[in-house]
Protein backbone atom coordinates (compact mmCIF):
# COMPACT_ATOMS: atom_id res chain seq x y z
CA UNK A 1 0.00 0.00 0.00
CA UNK A 2 1.36 3.33 -0.90
CA UNK A 3 2.22 6.38 1.68
CA UNK A 4 -1.15 7.88 2.52
CA UNK A 5 -1.42 11.32 0.69
CA UNK A 6 -0.90 14.24 3.18
CA UNK A 7 -1.00 17.75 1.77
CA UNK A 8 -1.90 19.13 4.95
CA UNK A 9 1.79 18.13 5.96
CA UNK A 10 3.08 20.49 3.03
CA UNK A 11 4.01 23.17 5.91
CA UNK A 12 5.74 20.76 8.07
CA UNK A 13 7.84 19.57 5.17
CA UNK A 14 8.75 22.91 3.63
CA UNK A 15 10.18 24.20 6.85
CA UNK A 16 12.18 20.72 7.48
CA UNK A 17 13.46 21.32 3.90
CA UNK A 18 14.29 24.63 4.36
CA UNK A 19 16.28 23.72 7.59
CA UNK A 20 18.66 21.59 5.69
CA UNK A 21 18.39 23.10 2.17
CA UNK A 22 21.64 25.46 2.86
CA UNK A 23 23.88 22.33 3.99
CA UNK A 24 23.23 20.72 0.45
CA UNK A 25 23.65 23.73 -1.41
CA UNK A 26 27.38 24.28 0.10
CA UNK A 27 28.02 20.50 -0.07
CA UNK A 28 26.74 20.20 -3.31
CA UNK A 29 25.26 16.92 -1.74
CA UNK A 30 21.92 14.92 -2.73
CA UNK A 31 19.54 15.35 0.00
CA UNK A 32 18.28 11.65 0.67
CA UNK A 33 16.86 12.32 3.88
CA UNK A 34 14.43 15.35 2.09
CA UNK A 35 13.23 12.74 -0.20
CA UNK A 36 12.07 10.57 2.92
CA UNK A 37 10.26 13.64 4.22
CA UNK A 38 7.68 13.72 0.77
CA UNK A 39 7.77 10.22 0.75
CA UNK A 40 6.49 9.67 4.18
CA UNK A 41 4.16 12.41 3.13
CA UNK A 42 2.48 10.97 0.39
CA UNK A 43 3.76 13.20 -2.31
CA UNK A 44 6.62 11.29 -3.96
CA UNK A 45 3.01 9.08 -5.23
CA UNK A 46 0.20 11.48 -5.20
CA UNK A 47 -0.41 11.47 -8.76
CA UNK A 48 -0.44 7.48 -8.68
CA UNK A 49 -3.53 6.65 -10.86
CA UNK A 50 -6.76 5.83 -8.34
CA UNK A 51 -6.64 2.20 -10.11
CA UNK A 52 -3.06 1.24 -8.64
CA UNK A 53 -3.99 2.88 -5.25
CA UNK A 54 -3.01 6.10 -5.90
CA UNK A 55 -4.78 9.87 -5.32
CA UNK A 56 -4.80 10.32 -8.66
CA UNK A 57 -3.85 13.92 -7.95
CA UNK A 58 -4.55 16.54 -11.19
CA UNK A 59 -1.99 18.89 -12.39
CA UNK A 60 -3.48 21.72 -9.61
CA UNK A 61 -2.44 19.59 -6.59
CA UNK A 62 0.87 19.10 -7.83
CA UNK A 63 1.01 22.71 -9.08
CA UNK A 64 0.36 23.33 -4.74
CA UNK A 65 2.99 20.68 -4.08
CA UNK A 66 5.63 22.21 -6.06
CA UNK A 67 5.33 25.52 -5.27
CA UNK A 68 5.55 24.51 -1.35
CA UNK A 69 8.70 22.17 -1.74
CA UNK A 70 10.27 24.64 -4.44
CA UNK A 71 10.29 27.26 -1.10
CA UNK A 72 12.15 24.52 0.98
CA UNK A 73 14.88 23.48 -1.05
CA UNK A 74 13.76 23.55 -5.01
CA UNK A 75 16.10 20.90 -5.67
CA UNK A 76 14.03 18.41 -3.79
CA UNK A 77 10.95 19.98 -5.18
CA UNK A 78 12.63 19.69 -8.88
CA UNK A 79 13.41 15.76 -8.60
CA UNK A 80 10.09 15.27 -6.94
CA UNK A 81 8.35 16.89 -10.15
CA UNK A 82 10.27 14.82 -12.03
CA UNK A 83 8.52 11.59 -10.50
CA UNK A 84 4.99 13.00 -10.72
CA UNK A 85 5.35 13.72 -13.84
CA UNK A 86 5.84 10.36 -15.08
CA UNK A 87 3.30 8.88 -12.68
CA UNK A 88 0.67 11.57 -14.03
CA UNK A 89 1.64 10.16 -17.71
CA UNK A 90 1.07 7.03 -16.54
CA UNK A 91 -2.34 7.77 -15.23
CA UNK A 92 -3.27 9.59 -18.43
CA UNK A 93 -2.11 6.82 -21.25
CA UNK A 94 -0.51 4.26 -19.68
CA UNK A 95 2.22 2.57 -21.88
CA UNK A 96 4.41 1.04 -18.65
CA UNK A 97 4.13 -3.06 -18.85
CA UNK A 98 2.10 -3.92 -16.17
CA UNK A 99 5.30 -6.12 -14.37
CA UNK A 100 7.45 -2.75 -14.72
CA UNK A 101 5.06 -0.61 -12.78
CA UNK A 102 3.67 -3.13 -10.39
CA UNK A 103 7.32 -3.36 -9.22
CA UNK A 104 8.00 0.25 -9.43
CA UNK A 105 4.91 0.70 -7.10
CA UNK A 106 5.70 -1.99 -4.31
CA UNK A 107 9.12 -0.35 -4.04
CA UNK A 108 7.29 3.06 -3.65
CA UNK A 109 5.03 1.56 -1.12
CA UNK A 110 7.87 1.40 1.10
CA UNK A 111 10.90 3.81 0.48
CA UNK A 112 11.20 7.39 -1.64
CA UNK A 113 11.40 5.96 -5.62
CA UNK A 114 12.24 8.51 -7.91
CA UNK A 115 12.31 8.84 -11.31
CA UNK A 116 12.97 10.71 -14.14
CA UNK A 117 13.68 10.84 -17.81
CA UNK A 118 17.10 10.52 -19.22
CA UNK A 119 16.69 13.09 -22.83
CA UNK A 120 19.74 15.30 -22.93
CA UNK A 121 23.08 14.17 -24.44
CA UNK A 122 26.31 16.13 -25.09
CA UNK A 123 25.53 15.96 -29.43
CA UNK A 124 22.23 16.00 -28.80
CA UNK A 125 20.87 18.87 -26.68
CA UNK A 126 17.12 18.73 -25.71
CA UNK A 127 15.52 16.38 -27.98
CA UNK A 128 12.69 18.63 -27.84
CA UNK A 129 14.36 20.88 -30.84
CA UNK A 130 15.02 18.02 -33.23
CA UNK A 131 17.70 15.58 -33.69
CA UNK A 132 18.53 11.36 -32.71
CA UNK A 133 20.09 10.57 -29.75
CA UNK A 134 23.49 9.19 -29.90
CA UNK A 135 22.83 6.12 -27.06
CA UNK A 136 21.59 3.06 -28.94
CA UNK A 137 20.11 -0.10 -28.34
CA UNK A 138 21.19 -3.23 -29.70
CA UNK A 139 19.73 -6.76 -29.72
CA UNK A 140 21.39 -8.92 -27.23
CA UNK A 141 19.19 -12.50 -27.00
CA UNK A 142 15.93 -11.55 -26.04
CA UNK A 143 16.69 -8.06 -24.47
CA UNK A 144 18.47 -4.90 -25.69
CA UNK A 145 22.28 -3.64 -24.45
CA UNK A 146 22.16 -0.07 -24.11
CA UNK A 147 25.13 2.42 -24.37
CA UNK A 148 25.66 6.02 -24.47
CA UNK A 149 25.89 9.14 -22.16
CA UNK A 150 23.32 11.24 -20.85
CA UNK A 151 24.40 14.58 -19.66
CA UNK A 152 21.95 17.03 -16.97
CA UNK A 153 20.35 14.04 -15.41
CA UNK A 154 18.84 15.13 -12.43
CA UNK A 155 18.69 13.27 -9.18
CA UNK A 156 20.79 10.70 -11.23
CA UNK A 157 22.71 9.47 -8.33
CA UNK A 158 19.07 8.86 -6.26
CA UNK A 159 17.32 7.54 -9.44
CA UNK A 160 14.97 4.22 -9.31
CA UNK A 161 14.62 4.26 -12.54
CA UNK A 162 15.89 6.15 -15.59
CA UNK A 163 14.06 6.44 -18.46
CA UNK A 164 16.02 6.70 -20.92
CA UNK A 165 15.58 8.15 -24.79
CA UNK A 166 17.38 5.96 -26.68
CA UNK A 167 17.77 4.91 -30.78
CA UNK A 168 18.16 0.97 -31.84
CA UNK A 169 20.77 -0.17 -34.40
CA UNK A 170 18.41 -0.99 -36.58
CA UNK A 171 17.45 -0.58 -40.52
CA UNK A 172 15.10 1.46 -40.14
CA UNK A 173 16.43 3.16 -36.95
CA UNK A 174 13.42 3.60 -34.26
CA UNK A 175 13.85 5.47 -31.24
CA UNK A 176 12.01 4.97 -27.56
CA UNK A 177 12.21 5.43 -23.80
CA UNK A 178 14.00 2.32 -22.32
CA UNK A 179 13.31 1.51 -18.45
CA UNK A 180 17.06 0.98 -16.63
CA UNK A 181 17.13 -0.05 -13.01
CA UNK A 182 19.57 2.75 -11.03
CA UNK A 183 21.51 -0.09 -10.13
CA UNK A 184 21.66 -2.20 -13.03
CA UNK A 185 24.82 -3.38 -13.39
CA UNK A 186 26.55 -1.01 -16.57
CA UNK A 187 24.98 2.19 -15.23
CA UNK A 188 27.64 4.94 -14.27
CA UNK A 189 26.88 8.19 -12.79
CA UNK A 190 29.70 10.96 -13.47
CA UNK A 191 30.31 13.61 -11.18
CA UNK A 192 30.29 16.64 -13.47
CA UNK A 193 27.16 19.07 -11.76
CA UNK A 194 29.17 21.86 -10.86
CA UNK A 195 26.38 24.63 -11.26
CA UNK A 196 25.67 27.90 -9.36
CA UNK A 197 21.67 26.93 -8.70
CA UNK A 198 20.03 23.64 -7.51
CA UNK A 199 23.39 22.11 -6.27
CA UNK A 200 21.71 19.64 -4.78
CA UNK A 201 19.65 17.82 -7.19
CA UNK A 202 23.00 16.23 -8.30
CA UNK A 203 22.04 16.96 -12.11
CA UNK A 204 25.32 14.70 -13.46
CA UNK A 205 26.14 12.29 -16.14
CA UNK A 206 24.63 9.08 -16.66
CA UNK A 207 27.23 6.30 -18.22
CA UNK A 208 25.53 3.78 -19.95
CA UNK A 209 27.79 0.82 -20.65
CA UNK A 210 25.53 -2.61 -22.29
CA UNK A 211 23.29 -1.65 -19.85
CA UNK A 212 20.44 -4.99 -19.81
CA UNK A 213 17.14 -3.95 -20.39
CA UNK A 214 14.38 -6.49 -21.02
CA UNK A 215 12.94 -6.30 -24.88
CA UNK A 216 9.42 -5.29 -22.86
CA UNK A 217 10.48 -3.04 -21.08
CA UNK A 218 10.83 -0.27 -23.78
CA UNK A 219 8.00 2.63 -24.37
CA UNK A 220 6.84 3.94 -27.23
CA UNK A 221 9.32 2.25 -29.75
CA UNK A 222 8.81 3.29 -33.57
CA UNK A 223 10.67 5.00 -36.47
CA UNK A 224 11.05 8.71 -35.98
CA UNK A 225 9.06 11.70 -37.47
CA UNK A 226 9.64 14.43 -38.25
CA UNK A 227 10.99 15.79 -34.81
CA UNK A 228 12.33 12.27 -33.29
CA UNK A 229 11.60 12.44 -29.81
CA UNK A 230 9.68 15.08 -29.90
CA UNK A 231 7.86 17.93 -27.94
CA UNK A 232 5.34 16.29 -25.89
CA UNK A 233 1.71 16.33 -26.25
CA UNK A 234 0.11 19.65 -25.31
CA UNK A 235 -1.24 18.43 -22.32
CA UNK A 236 2.02 16.76 -20.65
CA UNK A 237 4.09 20.33 -21.78
CA UNK A 238 0.89 21.80 -19.52
CA UNK A 239 1.90 19.53 -16.87
CA UNK A 240 5.44 20.39 -17.33
CA UNK A 241 5.29 24.25 -17.61
CA UNK A 242 3.13 24.63 -14.87
CA UNK A 243 4.45 22.75 -12.52
CA UNK A 244 7.86 23.81 -12.98
CA UNK A 245 6.59 27.60 -12.98
CA UNK A 246 5.42 27.08 -9.66
CA UNK A 247 8.27 25.09 -7.90
CA UNK A 248 10.20 28.47 -9.24
CA UNK A 249 7.46 30.60 -7.96
CA UNK A 250 7.92 28.80 -4.66
CA UNK A 251 11.94 30.16 -4.32
CA UNK A 252 10.60 33.29 -5.21
CA UNK A 253 7.92 33.21 -2.27
CA UNK A 254 10.88 32.22 0.16
CA UNK A 255 12.73 35.30 -1.28
CA UNK A 256 10.17 37.62 -0.68
CA UNK A 257 9.28 36.30 3.18
CA UNK A 258 13.25 36.15 3.76
CA UNK A 259 13.00 40.08 2.52
CA UNK A 260 10.26 41.13 4.63
CA UNK A 261 11.91 39.49 8.10
CA UNK A 262 14.76 41.25 7.15
CA UNK A 263 13.18 44.92 6.54
CA UNK A 264 11.46 44.39 10.07
CA UNK A 265 15.11 43.11 11.78
CA UNK A 266 16.78 46.03 9.96
CA UNK A 267 17.25 49.20 12.31
CA UNK A 268 19.60 51.96 10.88
CA UNK A 269 21.09 53.88 13.74
CA UNK A 270 20.40 57.04 11.37
CA UNK A 271 16.68 56.17 10.45
CA UNK A 272 16.04 54.52 14.31
CA UNK A 273 12.96 52.28 13.18
CA UNK A 274 12.71 49.52 11.04
CA UNK A 275 13.15 49.66 7.12
CA UNK A 276 9.88 48.03 6.49
CA UNK A 277 7.81 50.97 8.15
CA UNK A 278 9.98 53.49 5.20
CA UNK A 279 7.59 53.82 2.38
CA UNK A 280 10.01 53.14 -0.44
CA UNK A 281 10.59 49.47 1.15
CA UNK A 282 6.59 49.21 1.55
CA UNK A 283 5.86 49.67 -2.12
CA UNK A 284 8.94 47.94 -3.39
CA UNK A 285 7.60 44.86 -1.79
CA UNK A 286 4.05 45.53 -2.79
CA UNK A 287 5.56 45.55 -6.15
CA UNK A 288 6.80 42.10 -5.54
CA UNK A 289 3.66 40.28 -3.80
CA UNK A 290 1.60 42.32 -6.53
CA UNK A 291 3.73 40.50 -9.52
CA UNK A 292 4.00 36.66 -7.52
CA UNK A 293 0.67 37.06 -6.76
CA UNK A 294 -0.16 37.66 -10.61
CA UNK A 295 1.18 34.87 -11.43
CA UNK A 296 0.94 32.03 -8.49
CA UNK A 297 -3.17 33.08 -9.89
CA UNK A 298 -2.32 32.44 -13.29
CA UNK A 299 -0.55 29.02 -12.68
CA UNK A 300 -3.37 28.00 -10.67
CA UNK A 301 -6.29 28.94 -12.61
CA UNK A 302 -4.70 27.10 -15.83
CA UNK A 303 -3.55 24.27 -13.74
CA UNK A 304 -7.02 23.63 -12.67
CA UNK A 305 -8.35 24.36 -16.08
CA UNK A 306 -6.30 21.58 -17.55
CA UNK A 307 -7.49 19.13 -15.25
CA UNK A 308 -10.87 20.50 -16.59
CA UNK A 309 -9.71 19.31 -19.66
CA UNK A 310 -9.80 22.83 -21.54
CA UNK A 311 -7.42 22.41 -24.40
CA UNK A 312 -6.72 26.37 -24.88
CA UNK A 313 -5.76 26.46 -20.92
CA UNK A 314 -2.92 23.70 -22.28
CA UNK A 315 -1.89 25.65 -25.37
CA UNK A 316 -1.23 28.40 -23.24
CA UNK A 317 0.94 26.66 -20.38
CA UNK A 318 3.93 27.65 -22.09
CA UNK A 319 2.99 31.42 -21.69
CA UNK A 320 2.10 31.36 -18.18
CA UNK A 321 5.63 29.44 -17.70
CA UNK A 322 7.21 32.49 -19.58
CA UNK A 323 5.40 35.00 -17.41
CA UNK A 324 5.22 32.90 -13.98
CA UNK A 325 9.26 32.63 -14.26
CA UNK A 326 10.31 36.06 -15.56
CA UNK A 327 8.41 37.66 -12.31
CA UNK A 328 10.11 34.96 -10.02
CA UNK A 329 13.65 36.10 -11.37
CA UNK A 330 12.67 39.64 -11.14
CA UNK A 331 10.89 39.27 -7.49
CA UNK A 332 14.53 37.90 -6.20
CA UNK A 333 16.38 40.41 -8.21
CA UNK A 334 14.82 43.23 -6.70
CA UNK A 335 14.63 41.71 -3.19
CA UNK A 336 18.38 41.75 -3.44
CA UNK A 337 18.74 45.34 -5.21
CA UNK A 338 16.88 46.40 -2.59
CA UNK A 339 19.21 44.79 1.04
CA UNK A 340 22.14 45.30 -1.19
CA UNK A 341 25.10 43.51 0.16
CA UNK A 342 22.62 41.51 2.49
CA UNK A 343 21.16 39.55 -0.10
CA UNK A 344 24.77 38.35 -1.86
CA UNK A 345 26.29 37.30 2.03
CA UNK A 346 26.32 33.72 2.10
CA UNK A 347 25.06 33.49 5.84
CA UNK A 348 21.89 34.83 4.16
CA UNK A 349 19.42 32.58 1.85
CA UNK A 350 18.65 35.21 -0.58
CA UNK A 351 21.62 34.70 -2.51
CA UNK A 352 20.96 30.49 -2.93
CA UNK A 353 17.00 31.96 -3.85
CA UNK A 354 18.78 33.76 -6.33
CA UNK A 355 21.03 31.61 -7.85
CA UNK A 356 18.05 28.80 -7.58
CA UNK A 357 15.81 30.84 -9.54
CA UNK A 358 18.01 31.46 -12.71
CA UNK A 359 17.77 27.76 -13.00
CA UNK A 360 14.02 28.80 -14.20
CA UNK A 361 15.12 29.55 -17.26
CA UNK A 362 16.68 26.92 -18.62
CA UNK A 363 13.73 24.44 -18.60
CA UNK A 364 11.88 23.68 -21.55
CA UNK A 365 9.87 25.50 -23.43
CA UNK A 366 12.56 28.23 -22.82
CA UNK A 367 11.33 31.58 -23.67
CA UNK A 368 12.62 31.73 -27.57
CA UNK A 369 10.49 28.79 -27.85
CA UNK A 370 7.30 30.42 -26.21
CA UNK A 371 7.34 33.48 -28.29
CA UNK A 372 7.72 31.77 -32.06
CA UNK A 373 5.08 29.02 -30.94
CA UNK A 374 2.86 31.63 -29.56
CA UNK A 375 3.43 34.25 -32.53
CA UNK A 376 3.42 32.04 -35.09
CA UNK A 377 -0.08 31.00 -33.62
CA UNK A 378 -1.22 34.74 -33.69
CA UNK A 379 -0.26 34.97 -37.17
CA UNK A 380 -1.73 32.21 -38.51
CA UNK A 381 -5.21 33.04 -37.16
CA UNK A 382 -5.05 36.53 -38.77
CA UNK A 383 -3.45 35.15 -41.94
CA UNK A 384 -5.61 36.16 -44.99
CA UNK A 385 -7.60 33.66 -47.10
CA UNK A 386 -5.54 34.71 -49.49
CA UNK A 387 -2.02 35.80 -48.87
CA UNK A 388 -0.90 39.14 -50.88
CA UNK A 389 0.96 38.39 -54.32
CA UNK A 390 5.12 38.59 -53.21
CA UNK A 391 4.62 38.12 -49.56
CA UNK A 392 5.86 34.27 -49.42
CA UNK A 393 9.16 32.86 -50.93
Amino acid sequence: MLPPWEPGRLPEVTRALAGRADGHDRDGSFPHEGFALVHDAGLLTATVAARHGGPEAGLADTVRILRALGAGDPSVALVTAMTLFTHAAETRTPGWPAAAYGDLLDEAAVRPTLLNALRVEPELGSPVRGGLPATIARRSGGSWALSGRKIYSTGAVGLSRMLVFARTDEDPVRVGTFLVRGDSPGVRVEETWDHVGLRASRSDDVILDAVHVPSQDVLGLAEPGEIPGARPDPVTGAWNALGLTALYLGVAGAARDWLAGFLHERVPASLGRPLASVPRFETAVGEIETALFGADTLVDALAARVDAGDPEAAARAGAAKLLGTRAAVSAVEEAVRLVGNHGLTKANPLQRHYRDVLCSRVHTPQDDSILTDTGRAVLSRHEPATAPKGSRS
